[in-house]
This record gives C-alpha cells, sequence and structure tokens, in this order.
C-alpha cells in the first residue's frame, strides 16, 4: 500500500477510534486525525510482532481496518491518560 492509502486509512480508524471512545479529547480533530495515522502503523505492527501474520493485506482487507482501528483505540486511551493528567 502507498502512502496515500495509509493516511486514508489512518484517517478513518481515527474518526472510529473516537465514535468507539466518545468524550472530550484534549486535543482536538486535528489531533485526533494524527493519533489515527499513527495508531494504524501501530495496529499493523502489533498484529505482525504478536500474531505473526501481515495485518496489512491490502485496503479492502478487514484484517487491515482491525488493526489500524484497534492501534487507533489503543493511542487515542494513552494520549487522553497522558495529557488529561497535564490539565488538571
Amino acid at each position: 500500500m502507498g502512502i496515500i492509502a495509509w493516511i486514508l486509512i489512518g484517517l478513518l480508524a481515527g474518526a472510529i477510534a473516537k465514535a468507539l471512545m466518545p468524550g472530550k479529547d484534549p486535543g482536538g480533530c486535528l489531533i485526533t486525525m494524527l493519533l489515527g495515522i499513527a495508531g494504524g502503523l501501530l495496529g499493523g505492527w502489533l498484529g505482525k510482532v504478536i500474531f505473526g501474520v501481515d495485518s496489512i493485506d491490502g485496503f479492502f482487507s478487514l484484517s487491515t481496518w482491525i488493526a489500524a482501528v484497534v492501534g487507533s483505540v489503543i493511542l487515542l486511551a494513552l494520549y487522553r491518560l497522558i495529557a488529561g493528567n497535564r490539565s488538571r
């Protein structure tokens, strides 16, 4: 997959992660999109390391989307923990 596909998957995975974890984010829409892109990369890497499978089969593969959303949820939760403690 190309870099444009990674960005698209990351943006959509970030939006899905935000829908799965509603609430007030310390950042905003831009931070959520960036976390989605990084989460897609994290999810693909975790799928390969932990399960030993190539979770990045293609743009329309279900395993690619699941890995991207799981990675985005993980990063969004970590961001809320770290950034939420700073504002208090």
